[in-house]
């Protein structure tokens, strides 16, 4: 373990002064996506079962997607429209969030972490001088 810590905060701010200084930042989604597709596979293993007669349903519905402002992982469509039920739950109907899909990015983030690393230091060094 690392007694690196990453903490974005500001990331208008940041990208804003990064696109002034002549950075690139349309590779931002680019290095979104990749952070979310490092978190997958363990979002879809920590996916419920389910019942006999569909296992596995709902994990084949995880996805990954992407902006300039985040990576995301989601999951559902129309024929599993439970999806968002099972991960946060719904305490009107006495159920309980079991939140895998934020435990799985919780699990992964020394993983997709070295990625927005590697794209801060790579940006900053593209702007050194300038």
């Amino acid at each position: 373990m690392t007694d690196k810590a990453l903490y974005v905060v500001g990331q208008k701010r940041f990208v804003r002064t990064m696109r002034k200084a002549g950075a690139d930042m349309k590779r931002l989604k680019e290095v979104n996506a990749k952070a979310a597709r490092i978190a997958l596979p363990a979002a879809r293993a920590a996916a419920p079962i389910g019942h006999d007669r569909h296992p596995g349903r709902l994990a084949g519905t995880v996805r990954t997607g992407a902006t300039q402002r985040a990576g995301v992982i989601r999951a559902g469509r129309k024929s599993v429209p439970y999806a968002g039920v099972i991960n946060y739950g719904w305490p009107k109907r006495r159920i309980k969030g079991r939140f895998f899909i934020n435990q799985a990015v919780a699990a992964t983030e020394p993983q997709w972490q070295k990625v927005y690393v590697s794209f801060i230091d790579e940006t900053l060094n593209e702007i050194k001088g300038a």
